[in-house]
């Protein structure tokens, strides 16, 4: 154990590393693998920039999130290139990623939560966008991936 200043860890932290460790006794290799691979991705982020820095649950959430989509994108090429082994165990791991992250938003929730951003913000046409997204952004983080938030907002503001 490292001596010094012992700095208060993160719920969700202390979680996944609990986590990790049942799934080591349980030798359980695919969440072994994730959660190692998730700790390692916030381990990165936290020694990222000028000074090493503990995370909140909000950032973490946002590692998780960031990990989980690169994990569907990854599965969605391996099917593409008829790796369905590969899609599987790639859509396996975003499986035991999501059990971290907030419940994803519905679309009819999606929806309503742009219809209330779209009404707080006034605005009108497709260049209204970013306000739109900047209003909306924080309400949905973690909750619904980026892209699909933008493809809402356009929808609803070009048609």
């Amino acid at each position: 154990m490292r001596r010094g200043k012992m700095v208060p860890m993160s719920s969700l932290k202390d979680k996944l590393k609990a986590d990790l460790s049942a799934a080591m006794k349980n030798r359980d290799e695919v969440r072994t693998r994730t959660i190692r691979l998730a700790l390692a991705a916030i381990s990165t982020e936290e020694v990222a920039g000028k000074a090493a820095r503990e995370l909140s649950d909000e950032e973490i959430v946002k590692v998780l999130t960031k990990e989980a989509k690169k994990r569907r994108e990854a599965a969605e090429a391996f099917a593409n290139a008829g790796r369905q082994d590969r899609a599987e165990a790639e859509l396996a791991e975003k499986a035991v990623l999501e059990e971290y992250l907030p419940a994803q938003l519905t679309d009819e929730e999606l929806n309503r939560l742009v219809e209330e951003a779209i009404a707080e913000t006034g605005a009108e046409g497709p260049r209204a966008m970013g306000q739109v997204m900047k209003v909306l952004n924080p309400k949905v983080a973690g909750r619904a991936e980026g892209s699909r938030v933008a493809a809402a907002v356009r929808a609803r503001l070009s048609g």
